[in-house]
């Protein structure tokens, strides 16, 4: 698994299962690329993403989510997973902006620690086969992926988000 970094940061544990990335996923906020691992204050994400999906097959479509299973505080994660925003319908080598936003994004905005804000793209089985979920506190990605057959993810991205005057950098032991 070339996924180290999600793995050294609990994504894969806490949100997912080990998996193999074979899309490529990019992720940009006003440009910056999201790296994994790196760190934004809250007003840097208050716009949406620029999502771009690799692949050369636009008959193969994607389904985007944007989870935090932080909320509302990392040391008590209650609402685990938070849904930030869903995509679906997405061509491959084409961005978000060709799929259909089903639940549109909320930009993050911790009020206690830093939080890890995960992106996972999963290949769909067909076109319009996947819905928004009624609610976004407690979403569960494994169920999600589960309910509507779209195997392991494709591709994933994190980085850490915190309010504006935090201070300090997450802590792995």
């Amino acid at each position: 698994m070339s996924n180290d970094s999600l793995v050294t940061s609990r994504i894969v544990g806490d949100v997912l299962d080990p998996f193999r990335s074979t899309v490529d996923l990019t992720v940009l906020y006003d440009g910056r690329f999201v790296i994994n691992g790196m760190e934004f204050r809250s007003p840097a994400v208050s716009g949406k993403p620029s999502v771009e999906i690799g692949g050369d097959d636009i008959s193969v479509t994607y389904t985007l989510v944007m989870v935090d299973p932080d909320a509302p505080n990392p040391s008590n994660p209650t609402l685990r997973e938070y849904l930030h925003w869903m995509v679906t319908d997405i061509p491959g080598s084409m961005d978000d902006t060709y799929g259909r936003e089903v639940v549109c994004y909320e930009s993050p905005t911790p009020t206690t620690g830093i939080h890890r804000m995960v992106l996972v793209l999963f290949r769909q089985l067909g076109r319009n086969t996947v819905y928004a979920p009624s609610m976004r506190h407690n979403f569960n990605t494994r169920s999600f992926a589960r309910r509507y057959n779209l195997g392991a993810p494709v591709a994933a991205k994190y980085f850490n988000c915190q309010r504006q005057a935090g201070s300090g950098g997450r802590k792995f032991t």
